[in-house]
């Protein structure tokens, strides 16, 4: 296959297309193979060769036809992202989140699969795509099915009340642990590539509309089960009305499970729990693929 074009997704998702370049995949998927050839940013191709610190997210220049079209998949992922997260309050919380915080365009988009996960084993571990993590006691949570993550699906989630109610009846604020399929382009990122997507989209759609100022501590590449990783440990900090919670340590670990896919573990511990931080480093270090 050398002419580019689009062509049924190697990814295996239904009724999806992606674009090859004439010599490689290209990140962009579409339902639609009569559609004109993506012109870049998220749905460009992968990192081209020779160009070290490269960043998906980079402008470059153009016509005006480019950034016009740019623009339109900016006002779509914005809608994605606000439709996907709409139900959140805080961090995982329970009600509608309306923030406009302007880096919320770069969540993942959210692709329909027919698949349904295999039921976990019953096993004392916690399993989310194809990461499983040692089950954390009192006071966590028991492991629940969470469908609102925007950068995530087939996940699984424990999570400890930090601050109830803070806004209101159904505005909570947790520490929370999960693993699950990372959503970032279906394993056609690296786990470095798709740390920074997700660190980003947290930092757009989970803190209403403050303002989020990160403090990577670690950013590092390492290794899972033999699986390749990218290991993100940043500091948070932010000012919400009504919350006494006005920091955190998020822990973005991404691991390349497969050819074709990737994983993800994620902990989010608010200065007002540290003392979580211990249960946070115990599941990651227990972490298992497959």
């Amino acid at each position: 296959m050398s002419q580019a074009g689009w062509y049924p997704d190697p990814g295996g998702q239904p009724g999806m297309y992606r674009y090859w370049t004439g010599s490689s995949w290209s990140a962009a998927i579409t339902n639609n193979p009569m559609q004109a050839p993506p012109q870049g940013g998220l749905g460009g191709p992968p990192r081209p060769t020779g160009q070290p610190g490269w960043n998906p997210n980079q402008r470059r220049r153009s016509p005006i036809g480019w950034w016009l079209g740019i623009a339109a998949i900016v006002v779509v992922l914005g809608l994605i992202g606000y439709l996907a997260i709409r139900n959140l309050g805080g961090i995982l919380g329970v009600t509608p989140s309306t923030g406009t915080n302007p880096t919320q365009n770069v969540c993942p988009k959210q692709v329909t699969t027919t698949v349904t996960p295999s039921p976990p084993p019953n096993d004392g571990r916690v399993h989310g795509g194809a990461l499983s993590y040692p089950q954390l006691g009192d006071p966590w949570s028991v492991p629940a099915p969470e469908t609102r993550v925007p950068f995530g699906r087939d996940v699984l989630t424990q999570t400890v009340m930090v601050e109830p109610n803070y806004k209101g009846d159904q505005n909570s604020w947790v520490a929370s642990v999960l693993v699950g399929e990372l959503v970032a382009g279906d394993g056609f990122f690296s786990p470095q590539q798709g740390s920074e997507i997700v660190v980003k989209c947290i930092m757009g759609v989970f803190y209403d509309d403050a303002e989020v100022v990160r403090d990577d501590k670690v950013n590092k590449g390492t290794t899972v089960g033999g699986k390749e990783a990218w290991l993100v440990e940043t500091h948070l900090t932010f000012d919400i009305p009504k919350l006494k919670t006005k920091g955190e340590l998020a822990i973005i670990l991404i691991v390349a499970t497969s050819d074709a896919s990737s994983s993800i573990f994620y902990a989010s511990i608010p200065d007002t729990a540290a003392q979580l931080v211990p249960d946070a480093r115990k599941a990651m270090s227990g972490l298992r693929v497959g």
